[in-house]
């Protein structure tokens, strides 16, 4: 039998980490067996779902890598085939029209509160309860569930172990909406079906979910998918991720500097482990990954590990991705690349010292800003300024190179009889504006002697 998982994101929003965990998972899984991954869209909400949230969840998937065989499949475009399930049904004796308005709901809901009951529909048009009861004109009725009484439903989860319900606890679920669009659990199980969906891995808030689609599957006498529901994920003060805890969309972390393979690498970890590995590619998830490890219990979001994650993927990046990517970077700083030093070997300079690509753009700009303002010639001592003055005069000699400027500063150091602090740290203010740099010989190198040598003269007086 071949795998089959899907992903079925309702379209009322971007991708948010969570849904993206469960499409990384469900596509893992097809991929690790050699099975499809089917793209599944369920806009059955009307009201929310919208043509840019579809879009987004498409970029967001596509950003991250995760493709998909099949689809993406539509919901409202499936109506029709809702609609001969639901009079199969019927037919079978396994569900049933419902004529009960809203407004009746609602005050059956007000009564069973008062009395301290759990607010459900009572059945009263279950066609043995609504023997010789005509229907009321101008009614258009809802399909509902001929839910089970008695006994109880269970499954064996491949994540939590064996789940049962007692079927008491459920009443009798709409399937069709009075305008013919289906409910979440209905249209689901018809999906799943007609997809020939083998394992259904989602969240773990479907779980209440579950028993209402097995009873459903069990009318239709077909065979069950298995479940697979996985722990949902909780912010550092261990409430539901939720946008007060930052950002959740996808491409919210792309827009702030995230490469994709460092996101994919910490969703991966998030709830799922292999051993003790915490920095691998996604051609290893892809043979690793299985259900038996993933956590029972909920995992934590934690911003740090993936800031450096992405510091490890960064450092390893190719210069010449990294540098279209801090290209625009700059240019939001009013930088232009084109009038400094290449930015590949830029890139390759300061990548070290970033976690994000605007972090790598703020580094980079020590290499693209005009010449910087600082005045702390009068912080400098004597000695100090006549070693600068020594190393101006040695660097207008020698060949331009990391290598070369090295030796000069260690000769005028040796010289001076300074340490190398005392003249590195002023040489670095001078030039660059800033504290903290990578190593200052090759900083002066990607800089240029023209560049170089203007801003000590502006600097050191008597030349």
């Amino acid at each position: 039998m071949q795998v089959r998982t899907r992903f079925a994101p309702s379209p009322t929003g971007y991708l948010h980490i969570g849904g993206a965990r469960t499409a990384l998972f469900s596509w893992a899984y097809a991929r690790r067996h050699g099975g499809k991954f089917i793209l599944r869209i369920e806009d059955t909400d009307l009201e929310r779902s919208t043509q840019d949230s579809v879009n987004a969840i498409l970029e967001g998937m596509k950003w991250l890598g995760i493709d998909w065989d099949e689809g993406p499949f539509f919901q409202m475009q499936r109506l029709a085939r809702y609609k001969e399930v639901a009079g199969q049904l019927i037919a079978s004796g396994h569900a049933y029209h419902d004529y009960m308005s809203r407004e009746e709901l609602e005050a059956l809901r007000q009564e069973q509160v008062k009395r301290g009951e759990k607010p459900r529909y009572d059945g009263r048009w279950r066609p043995e309860r609504a023997k010789g009861k005509k229907p009321p004109e101008g009614v258009q009725p809802v399909v509902r569930f001929r839910t089970p009484e008695a006994g109880e439903v269970g499954w064996n989860d491949l994540v939590k172990g064996f789940i049962a319900f007692p079927n008491a606890e459920l009443d009798d679920l709409v399937l069709l909406r009075a305008d013919g669009v289906p409910t979440y659990n209905f249209g689901v199980v018809v999906d799943d079906l007609d997809m020939g969906i083998t394992h259904v891995i989602r969240g773990d808030d479907h779980v209440n979910n579950t028993p209402r689609q097995i009873h459903i599957f069990q009318a239709l006498q077909k065979n069950l998918p298995a479940f697979a529901h996985v722990p949902m994920i909780l912010g550092a003060d261990g409430e539901r991720l939720s946008k007060r805890h930052g950002a959740v969309s996808v491409m919210q972390y792309r827009d702030e500097g995230t490469l994709p393979e460092a996101l994919v690498n910490y969703l991966a970890r998030l709830g799922w482990s292999h051993g003790d590995e915490e920095l691998f590619p996604v051609e290893l998830f892809l043979q690793w990954f299985d259900l038996a490890h993933v956590s029972r219990s909920a995992a934590q979001f934690n911003p740090e590990k993936l800031a450096w994650l992405n510091q490890q993927y960064l450092k390893n990046a190719p210069d010449a991705r990294l540098a279209k990517l801090v290209e625009p970077e700059l240019r939001k700083r009013a930088a232009q690349p084109a009038g400094g030093p290449p930015l590949e070997k830029v890139v390759a300079l300061v990548k070290e010292r970033a976690q994000s690509i605007p972090q790598l753009a703020d580094e980079a700009m020590l290499f693209y800003a005009s010449s910087p303002e600082t005045q702390i010639i009068e912080e400098i001592d004597a000695e100090t300024l006549k070693a600068l003055r020594m190393l101006k005069a040695r660097l207008a000699g020698v060949a331009w190179e990391r290598g070369a400027i090295g030796a000069a500063i260690k000769e005028v150091v040796k010289a001076s009889g300074l340490k190398m602090p005392q003249l590195a740290m002023p040489l670095r203010r001078l030039v660059t504006g800033r504290t903290q740099t990578p190593s200052i010989d090759a900083v002066l190198e990607l800089l240029g002697r023209e560049t170089v040598m203007l801003r000590l003269a502006q600097h050191l007086e008597g030349d």
